[in-house]
C-alpha cells in the first residue's frame, strides 16, 4: 500500500509540474486569450503637406464600431436600429449578430456624429473604440500622386504606399476582459500597447499649379481628341516636380468609385515611343560628338528605304537639301536619321541613350516606375529600326525620363533625379537628390537650346511661343501599337510636346502629351498655358 500510494504521488507531482512548470506560459496565455477580446488600435497617421503648407491628406477622428453577439438580446430590433443610423442593410447587420464569437465589427471608421448617434440608443452588446480615419481636403486634385490607405491604415498607392513605413506609425492594442458567457467586465478594458503616431511629410507639388495643370490637361484631351493625356512640370535645377497628372484623375476618398487605373500616375508608370521629342536627343548626340552644328547641310529624299519600308516625313515634300537646323524645325525624321548614319553611327547614339538615363529608371519616389527599354546589340539592328530610334519609334521611355533630359539642357547638362518628397518636419530632415552630368560636352548645349527655339519661333512648335519669354522646345508625332491587331495605328497618334524656359529664374519644364488622337494635332496649346501660368504664380524672369 505504500509503494502504490507513492507511485500515486509521484504521478500527481509530475501532472503538477508538467501544468504548472512545463505547461504553464502555453496554458497562461490559453487562459487569457478565454476570457480577453484585444483589438487594434489605429494610430494618427501622418499628413501630407504640399510645398507651401496647404495640408493634402491627413488623419481626423472616427469611430469603430463593434458588437459582442453574446450580448444582444433581441437581435432583429438591435439589426434595425443599427441599420438606420450605419445605413445599409439590417439583414447584414443581424447575420453579424448571429455569429457564434464574441467580437464582430459593425463599421470602421465612422464619423464621430455617426457612432455617437448610435451610441445614444444605448444598445445593448454595441461598443465603441476611437479611431482615425483619413481624408483629402482637395479631392480629386493630386490624388494619383498622393493614393488612398484601405481601412487598416495601410498605404495602397501613390505616396500613401511609397512612404507608408513613414506615414503609418504603430499600432496600439486594447485589451477587453471578458467573463462568463463573453460578458464584459466592468473597469476591465485597459490599453495594452499605446499607439504610435506616424511622421509628416512635405512634398514638392504646389497644390494650386496641380489644380491648374490638371483643369487644362483635361480640357486639352477633350478639344484634341485623345483617349488619355499626361503633363509635368518640373523644376530642372532642383527636380521639384511642381505638378504631374494624368487623365482620367483618381479620388483618394472614393477609390471604388474611380476608373480602374486611375490611380496610377502614367508619367511615370507607362512606357511609350516618344516620337519626334527624341530627335532633340540624337541631335544631342550629334553634336557632342563636335559631328555637327546647326549649319550642317544633309541632302533629304522624300523617301528613304529601309528594308522593305520607306520612311517619310509627316508632311509631304520633294527631295531637298536642309541644315540640321531645318531637320529640327520642320521635325524631318529622314534628315535626323541621315545625319545619324552619316556622321554618328547607330552604336555611339545607342551609347548615347544610356548615358542619357533613357534606358534606365529615374528613380523618383513613386511606386511602379516604369524603366525605358531599347534593344541591345545594335549590330543586330534591322535597318528600319536604326532609323526609327533616330526620331523615336521602336524606343520605349516614359513622360518623366523625357522631362528630365529635357531639364538638362537648361540646368547645365546636369539632370537632378526628379522627386516628391521635401522634407520630414518633426525630425528636421530635410531630403537631397542625386545629380548626373549626363550632357558631358557643355559646347553643344547653346546649339541645341538655339536650334529648339528656333522650332518653337518658326517650326511645328510655334503654338508653345509666350510673349514676352523665350520658349524653347520640340513636338512630337508618334505611332503606337494598336492592341486588337498588333500593328502601328492607322490615322491615329501619340501626341506630345516639351518645353523650356532657357536663361530663366526657375528653370522650368514641361511635358505635356495626348495619346490615341485619331488625326495630327499638337499639344503645343496646352503647354503654352500651363507654362505662362507657372511663369505668373512663380513670378520667372529671363536673363539676356
Amino acid at each position: 500500500m505504500l509503494i502504490s500510494f507513492l507511485a500515486i504521488a509521484l504521478i500527481w507531482v509530475g501532472r503538477l509540474v508538467y501544468l504548472q512548470v512545463i505547461k504553464a506560459d502555453e496554458l497562461s496565455s490559453a487562459a487569457a486569450a478565454s476570457r480577453t477580446v484585444s483589438a487594434d488600435i489605429s494610430p494618427r497617421r501622418g499628413t501630407i503637406y504640399d510645398r507651401n503648407g496647404n495640408v493634402l491628406a491627413t488623419s481626423v477622428d472616427a469611430t469603430t464600431v463593434y458588437a459582442n453577439p453574446k450580448e444582444v438580446v433581441d437581435r432583429a430590433s438591435t439589426a434595425n436600429a443599427i441599420a438606420d443610423v450605419l445605413g445599409g442593410e439590417a439583414s447584414d447587420y443581424r447575420d453579424l449578430l448571429d455569429q457564434d464569437t464574441t467580437f464582430v465589427y459593425l463599421m470602421r471608421k465612422a464619423d464621430v456624429d455617426v457612432a455617437d448617434a448610435l451610441r445614444e440608443k444605448g444598445l445593448s452588446g454595441v461598443y465603441f473604440i476611437a479611431d482615425t480615419k483619413r481624408v483629402y481636403p482637395y479631392g480629386k486634385v493630386a490624388g494619383q500622386v498622393l493614393g488612398f490607405v484601405n481601412v487598416d491604415g495601410q498605404g495602397v498607392s501613390g505616396l500613401e504606399l511609397y512612404y507608408d513605413d513613414i506615414l503609418k506609425g504603430t499600432p496600439g492594442r486594447l485589451v477587453e476582459q471578458r467573463g462568463g458567457k463573453g460578458i464584459p467586465i466592468p473597469g476591465g478594458t485597459e490599453v495594452d500597447e499605446p499607439a504610435k503616431d506616424g511622421q509628416d511629410i512635405v512634398i514638392s507639388i504646389d497644390i494650386d499649379m496641380q489644380s491648374y495643370l490638371e483643369k487644362r490637361l483635361a480640357e486639352g484631351v477633350e478639344q484634341i481628341g485623345g483617349d488619355d493625356g499626361g503633363a509635368v512640370l518640373m523644376d530642372a535645377s532642383t527636380g521639384d516636380l511642381l505638378a504631374i497628372a494624368s487623365t482620367p484623375y483618381f479620388d483618394p476618398a472614393a477609390p471604388s468609385e474611380s476608373e480602374v487605373g486611375s490611380d496610377s500616375l502614367k508619367p511615370v508608370t507607362q512606357g511609350y515611343e516618344p516620337g519626334s521629342i527624341f530627335k532633340t536627343v540624337s541631335m544631342t548626340a550629334l553634336l557632342e560628338a563636335g559631328a555637327v552644328t546647326p549649319d550642317t547641310t544633309v541632302f533629304a529624299p522624300a523617301g528613304l528605304a529601309a528594308d522593305e519600308y520607306v520612311i517619310s516625313d509627316a508632311h509631304e515634300r520633294g527631295d531637298m537639301t536642309m541644315t540640321a537646323r531645318y531637320v529640327m524645325q520642320d521635325s524631318s525624321n529622314v534628315g535626323i536619321s541621315l545625319l545619324v548614319e552619316d556622321h554618328l553611327g547607330f552604336g555611339p547614339l545607342y551609347d548615347k541613350i544610356v548615358a542619357y538615363g533613357l534606358k534606365g529608371a529615374t528613380g523618383v519616389d513613386y511606386p511602379g516606375e516604369a524603366g525605358g527599354y531599347l534593344a541591345p546589340n545594335v549590330e543586330t539592328w534591322p535597318q528600319i529600326l536604326k532609323y526609327n530610334v533616330t526620331f523615336g519609334q521602336g524606343i520605349a521611355t516614359t513622360p518623366l525620363q523625357m522631362t528630365r533630359f529635357y531639364g538638362a539642357l537648361i540646368n547645365d547638362g546636369v539632370a537632378v533625379t526628379p522627386h516628391l518628397l521635401l522634407s520630414k518636419p518633426q525630425t528636421g530632415e530635410v531630403m537631397t537628390y542625386e545629380t548626373e552630368t549626363i550632357i558631358e560636352n557643355k559646347a553643344a548645349i547653346a546649339p541645341m537650346v538655339s536650334m529648339l527655339e528656333t522650332v518653337v519661333e518658326e517650326g511645328t512648335g510655334r503654338g508653345a511661343a509666350i510673349e514676352g519669354y523665350v520658349v524653347a522646345g520640340k513636338t512630337g508625332t508618334a505611332e503606337y501599337v494598336d492592341e486588337d491587331t498588333g500593328q502601328y495605328a492607322k490615322h491615329s497618334y501619340n501626341l506630345d510636346f516639351v518645353g523650356v524656359l532657357p536663361n530663366a529664374s526657375t528653370p522650368l519644364v514641361c511635358f505635356v502629351g495626348v495619346n490615341e488622337v485619331p488625326y495630327e494635332r499638337n499639344t503645343t496649346e496646352v503647354f503654352k498655358d500651363i507654362m505662362t501660368e507657372a511663369i505668373s504664380r512663380y513670378r520667372v524672369v529671363q536673363s539676356d
